[in-house]
Protein backbone atom coordinates (compact mmCIF):
# COMPACT_ATOMS: atom_id res chain seq x y z
CA UNK A 1 0.00 0.00 0.00
CA UNK A 2 1.05 3.37 -1.07
CA UNK A 3 1.96 5.76 1.96
CA UNK A 4 -0.39 8.88 1.56
CA UNK A 5 1.70 11.95 0.50
CA UNK A 6 0.46 15.32 2.80
CA UNK A 7 0.55 19.23 2.86
CA UNK A 8 -0.61 20.97 5.62
CA UNK A 9 -1.50 24.36 5.50
CA UNK A 10 -2.43 26.11 9.29
CA UNK A 11 -1.68 29.63 10.10
CA UNK A 12 -1.23 28.69 13.61
CA UNK A 13 2.48 27.44 14.38
CA UNK A 14 1.66 25.31 17.15
CA UNK A 15 -1.21 23.35 15.91
CA UNK A 16 0.65 23.13 12.59
CA UNK A 17 3.59 21.53 14.55
CA UNK A 18 0.73 19.05 16.26
CA UNK A 19 -1.08 18.17 13.01
CA UNK A 20 2.99 17.38 11.32
CA UNK A 21 3.82 15.51 14.06
CA UNK A 22 0.32 13.09 14.26
CA UNK A 23 0.40 12.57 10.48
CA UNK A 24 4.09 11.65 10.70
CA UNK A 25 3.68 9.21 13.50
CA UNK A 26 0.67 8.46 11.65
CA UNK A 27 2.82 6.52 8.48
CA UNK A 28 1.80 9.76 6.45
CA UNK A 29 4.75 11.76 4.28
CA UNK A 30 4.50 15.07 5.20
CA UNK A 31 6.00 17.35 2.37
CA UNK A 32 5.37 20.33 3.73
CA UNK A 33 3.75 22.36 6.52
CA UNK A 34 2.72 26.20 5.80
CA UNK A 35 1.24 29.05 7.24
CA UNK A 36 -0.78 30.66 4.25
CA UNK A 37 -3.24 29.89 1.63
CA UNK A 38 -0.63 31.29 -0.95
CA UNK A 39 1.73 29.29 0.68
CA UNK A 40 -0.59 26.18 0.69
CA UNK A 41 -1.35 26.70 -3.26
CA UNK A 42 2.47 27.00 -4.46
CA UNK A 43 3.78 23.97 -1.99
CA UNK A 44 0.46 21.98 -3.48
CA UNK A 45 1.80 23.01 -6.97
CA UNK A 46 5.51 21.89 -6.46
CA UNK A 47 4.86 18.67 -4.46
CA UNK A 48 1.41 17.55 -5.76
CA UNK A 49 0.62 15.82 -2.65
CA UNK A 50 -2.63 13.08 -2.31
CA UNK A 51 -3.87 15.29 0.64
CA UNK A 52 -4.22 18.68 1.75
CA UNK A 53 -4.71 19.33 4.88
CA UNK A 54 -6.05 23.29 4.97
CA UNK A 55 -7.34 25.95 8.23
CA UNK A 56 -10.61 27.42 7.11
CA UNK A 57 -9.22 30.60 8.57
CA UNK A 58 -5.61 31.81 7.20
CA UNK A 59 -4.42 34.58 5.73
CA UNK A 60 -3.68 35.71 2.54
CA UNK A 61 -6.03 32.80 1.74
CA UNK A 62 -8.50 31.00 3.33
CA UNK A 63 -9.09 27.49 3.57
CA UNK A 64 -12.29 27.84 1.33
CA UNK A 65 -10.10 29.20 -1.34
CA UNK A 66 -7.55 26.83 -1.47
CA UNK A 67 -9.72 23.99 -1.62
CA UNK A 68 -11.81 25.71 -4.65
CA UNK A 69 -8.32 26.26 -6.88
CA UNK A 70 -6.79 22.74 -5.73
CA UNK A 71 -9.73 20.55 -5.04
CA UNK A 72 -9.46 19.10 -8.77
CA UNK A 73 -6.05 17.92 -8.26
CA UNK A 74 -5.86 17.07 -4.67
CA UNK A 75 -7.83 15.61 -2.04
CA UNK A 76 -8.63 18.39 1.23
CA UNK A 77 -9.75 18.17 4.59
CA UNK A 78 -10.57 21.17 6.31
CA UNK A 79 -10.00 21.77 9.66
CA UNK A 80 -11.49 24.90 11.88
CA UNK A 81 -12.56 25.78 14.97
CA UNK A 82 -15.60 26.43 14.06
CA UNK A 83 -18.73 24.56 13.32
CA UNK A 84 -21.04 26.25 11.87
CA UNK A 85 -22.93 24.86 8.82
CA UNK A 86 -22.58 28.02 6.42
CA UNK A 87 -18.46 27.03 6.59
CA UNK A 88 -19.42 23.53 6.20
CA UNK A 89 -21.50 24.17 3.35
CA UNK A 90 -19.27 26.26 1.70
CA UNK A 91 -16.10 23.96 1.75
CA UNK A 92 -18.18 21.31 0.53
CA UNK A 93 -19.28 23.61 -2.46
CA UNK A 94 -15.63 24.39 -2.73
CA UNK A 95 -14.52 20.78 -2.84
CA UNK A 96 -13.58 19.75 0.31
CA UNK A 97 -13.68 15.68 1.05
CA UNK A 98 -13.41 16.19 4.62
CA UNK A 99 -14.13 18.55 7.60
CA UNK A 100 -13.04 18.50 10.96
CA UNK A 101 -12.89 20.79 14.06
CA UNK A 102 -10.18 21.86 16.27
CA UNK A 103 -8.80 20.87 18.32
CA UNK A 104 -7.90 17.42 16.18
CA UNK A 105 -6.68 14.28 17.37
CA UNK A 106 -5.39 11.37 15.84
CA UNK A 107 -8.63 9.50 16.40
CA UNK A 108 -10.49 12.25 14.06
CA UNK A 109 -7.54 12.91 12.06
CA UNK A 110 -6.53 9.29 10.65
CA UNK A 111 -9.65 8.44 9.50
CA UNK A 112 -10.49 11.64 7.59
CA UNK A 113 -7.61 11.50 5.92
CA UNK A 114 -7.99 8.06 4.55
CA UNK A 115 -11.77 8.90 3.78
CA UNK A 116 -10.84 12.06 1.87
CA UNK A 117 -8.10 10.28 -0.57
CA UNK A 118 -10.74 7.38 -0.99
CA UNK A 119 -12.92 9.61 -1.71
CA UNK A 120 -11.06 11.84 -4.28
CA UNK A 121 -10.07 8.65 -6.26
CA UNK A 122 -13.83 7.49 -6.07
CA UNK A 123 -15.16 11.00 -7.50
CA UNK A 124 -12.28 11.14 -10.68
CA UNK A 125 -12.70 7.75 -11.66
CA UNK A 126 -16.04 8.39 -11.89
CA UNK A 127 -15.59 11.94 -13.84
CA UNK A 128 -13.10 9.42 -16.13
CA UNK A 129 -15.88 7.31 -16.59
CA UNK A 130 -18.36 9.91 -17.28
CA UNK A 131 -15.74 11.00 -19.85
CA UNK A 132 -15.63 8.26 -21.81
CA UNK A 133 -18.87 7.59 -22.02
CA UNK A 134 -19.61 10.88 -23.36
CA UNK A 135 -16.66 10.27 -25.73
CA UNK A 136 -17.91 7.24 -26.67
CA UNK A 137 -21.88 8.94 -27.12
CA UNK A 138 -20.29 11.81 -29.60
CA UNK A 139 -18.21 9.13 -31.37
CA UNK A 140 -21.48 7.31 -32.28
CA UNK A 141 -23.13 10.28 -32.87
CA UNK A 142 -20.66 10.93 -35.45
CA UNK A 143 -20.72 7.35 -36.98
CA UNK A 144 -24.59 8.02 -37.40
CA UNK A 145 -24.26 11.30 -39.05
CA UNK A 146 -21.12 10.12 -41.36
CA UNK A 147 -23.42 7.12 -42.36
CA UNK A 148 -26.16 9.14 -43.32
CA UNK A 149 -23.92 11.11 -45.50
CA UNK A 150 -22.69 7.82 -47.27
CA UNK A 151 -25.95 7.03 -47.74
CA UNK A 152 -27.47 9.94 -49.13
CA UNK A 153 -24.86 8.67 -51.93
CA UNK A 154 -26.80 5.54 -52.72
CA UNK A 155 -25.05 3.09 -50.45
CA UNK A 156 -26.68 0.77 -47.79
CA UNK A 157 -26.25 1.12 -43.94
CA UNK A 158 -23.55 -1.92 -44.09
CA UNK A 159 -21.83 -0.89 -46.95
CA UNK A 160 -21.32 3.01 -45.56
CA UNK A 161 -20.34 1.76 -42.06
CA UNK A 162 -17.55 -0.74 -44.28
CA UNK A 163 -16.56 2.58 -45.51
CA UNK A 164 -15.89 4.25 -42.47
CA UNK A 165 -13.93 1.22 -41.18
CA UNK A 166 -11.33 0.59 -43.99
CA UNK A 167 -10.85 4.41 -43.87
CA UNK A 168 -10.12 4.38 -40.02
CA UNK A 169 -7.98 1.42 -40.65
CA UNK A 170 -6.01 3.17 -43.98
CA UNK A 171 -5.51 6.44 -41.90
CA UNK A 172 -4.90 4.58 -38.53
CA UNK A 173 -7.45 6.80 -36.97
CA UNK A 174 -10.14 5.97 -34.77
CA UNK A 175 -13.71 5.04 -36.25
CA UNK A 176 -14.87 8.67 -34.59
CA UNK A 177 -12.80 10.37 -35.91
CA UNK A 178 -13.32 9.56 -39.70
CA UNK A 179 -16.77 9.70 -38.93
CA UNK A 180 -16.14 13.19 -37.63
CA UNK A 181 -14.69 14.12 -40.47
CA UNK A 182 -17.22 12.72 -42.78
CA UNK A 183 -20.14 14.54 -41.14
CA UNK A 184 -18.75 17.41 -40.99
CA UNK A 185 -17.16 17.86 -44.47
CA UNK A 186 -20.30 16.10 -46.26
CA UNK A 187 -17.63 14.26 -48.03
CA UNK A 188 -16.11 10.79 -48.42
Amino acid sequence: MRVLRIVVAEDEAVIRMDLVEMLSESGYDVLAAVGDGESAIEAIHAHRPDVVVVDIAMPVLDGVEVTRQVGETTAVVVVTAFGQRDLIDQAAQAGAMGYLIKPVGRDSLVPAIEMAAARWVEAHEAKEQAGELARRLADRRDVDRAKGVLMQRGMTEPEAFAVLRQRAMDERSTLGAVARAIAESGAE
